[in-house]
């Protein structure tokens, strides 16, 4: 018997952008050495599968999502980072997850994600909901520039990366 208040899921489906490596995914190098394989090896094992939201945790926002594909289990790093940079996309375990906002954190950095999570004047304050699904899709520097100024200058909204339902 489900509890009165737990939520249900929505199961809304979204496609979000990435900008993978480089400063928008500064442990990149560090995931293709310890599981040898080659940096478009893993933005391919990222983008390639489609992950569900488990739940909203450790801050605002941000969403636990999983099962990564098993050639991509990394740990956390031994030394967390005092500010990981909004918008980071990151792994451990069999786990990714996006920084809604600057933090510290200690998961392994690939990419960075230019669409807000939260937004506390927003009716449903979190983006993503346990339920939803997400896949992402690896975009250049200059696309995340883009989408990055079209979001700040209000041509585009967070639920313009909701994929129609079938």
């Amino acid at each position: 018997r489900r509890a009165e208040h737990a939520p249900l899921a929505s199961g809304r489906r979204w496609r979000l952008p990435v900008c993978y490596g480089g400063e928008f995914g500064a442990d990149l190098a560090d995931v293709t050495a310890a599981t040898g394989l080659s940096p478009d090896e893993v933005i391919r094992l990222h983008v390639d599968c489609e992950v569900s939201v488990y739940m909203i945790g450790f801050m605002p926002g941000f969403p636990f999502m999983g099962d990564l594909p098993s050639a991509l289990n990394m740990p956390r790093r031994r030394e967390p980072r005092l500010r990981v940079p909004a918008g980071s996309v990151a792994i451990t375990g069999s786990l990714t997850a996006i920084y809604p906002w600057q933090s510290p954190g200690g998961w392994q950095l690939i990419g960075r994600c230019p669409v807000p999570l939260f937004d506390a004047a927003a009716p449903t304050p979190s983006l993503l909901a346990p339920g939803d699904s997400v896949r992402f899709e690896a975009v250049t520097p200059a696309r995340l520039a883009e989408l990055e100024a079209a979001i700040i200058a209000g041509e585009l909204t967070p639920t313009a990366w909701q994929e129609s339902q079938p």
